[in-house]
């Protein structure tokens, strides 16, 4: 039976600098979760390409650029290429475990590495130990944060070199945001090795789909997203493969309402 909810009531924030077109601005649309039915509401709204941050979820709706794409892979039909193989044949020693929405320093100091290195500039970088607290542990959903170590010794836990906040629906793994050691060279590609195990692990659990967020088009920083094939992509007319050079349109807030409705 399908759940039942009040229609949740939409925000526009102001238009700011876009992050990651340049000269482009950004506008996003998000409403609260909470109440008995965050996690039907949250779901119901991943579908139609919103994302979670603490306990709102939001998506792009900008007045001048619809380049935001909402991506996920199907998880059973992945394949990796023989990169990726290499990958998770290099990675395979390390122990992986889905721990409850905790925040710990080895995390934070984990995440300090991994933005002064890989976005120094970027809307994170001040971060502290309170705010990231609260991106982890402020969660009205099933969520997780999966570590990545180093395998054990002498019964102790093992260096900790990445972890994934992630969020479990019932059509998949939402990957909310992930980072790990960024200067190691006995360890590269780790950031292609989570999601290579989050696709996996989906794949296993007989789960359809990883959810990667956004894909923009002309930004290098989504580029690692074309990595992972088969990916489908979200449109007007719902959810389809994505093909590269495929006109999108976005789902724009009225359309929200025709589909949560089913009009």
């Amino acid at each position: 039976m399908t759940a039942q909810f009040k229609f949740p009531r939409f925000y526009v924030t102001s238009p700011a600098p876009c992050p990651y077109l340049p000269g482009k601005s950004e506008r996003k649309v998000f409403t609260d979760l909470s109440g008995p039915h965050a996690t039907e509401l949250n779901e119901a709204l991943s579908k139609i390409g919103f994302r979670r941050s603490q306990s709102v979820a939001y998506r792009p709706s900008c007045l001048d650029c619809s380049s935001c794409v909402s991506v996920r892979v199907i998880a059973k039909e992945f394949r990796p290429n023989a990169s990726q193989r290499r990958l998770l044949k290099r990675h395979a020693d390390l122990e992986v475990s889905a721990c409850q929405p905790w925040a710990t320093e080895e995390q934070y100091a984990l995440l300090r590495r991994y933005l002064t290195a890989r976005h120094p500039d970027g809307g994170m970088a001040k971060m502290d130990d309170m705010d990231y607290a609260d991106m982890v542990e402020t969660t009205p959903v099933d969520t997780h944060v999966v570590e990545y170590r180093e395998p054990s010794i002498d019964g102790r836990p093992g260096r900790l070199v990445g972890a994934c906040l992630m969020d479990r629906q019932r059509d998949g793994l939402s990957m909310i945001y992930s980072f790990f050691e960024p200067e190691d060279a006995s360890r590269p590609g780790l950031g292609t090795f989570i999601i290579l195990d989050h696709i996996l692990r989906a794949a296993e659990a007989e789960v359809p789909y990883v959810y990667l967020g956004y894909w923009i088009a002309g930004s290098a920083r989504m580029d690692y997203k074309m990595r992972f094939r088969p990916l489908e992509r979200l449109g007007v007319d719902g959810w389809s493969r994505f093909e590269p050079d495929a006109v999108h349109e976005p789902v724009t807030p009225p359309e929200l309402a025709r589909v949560m409705i089913g009009s």
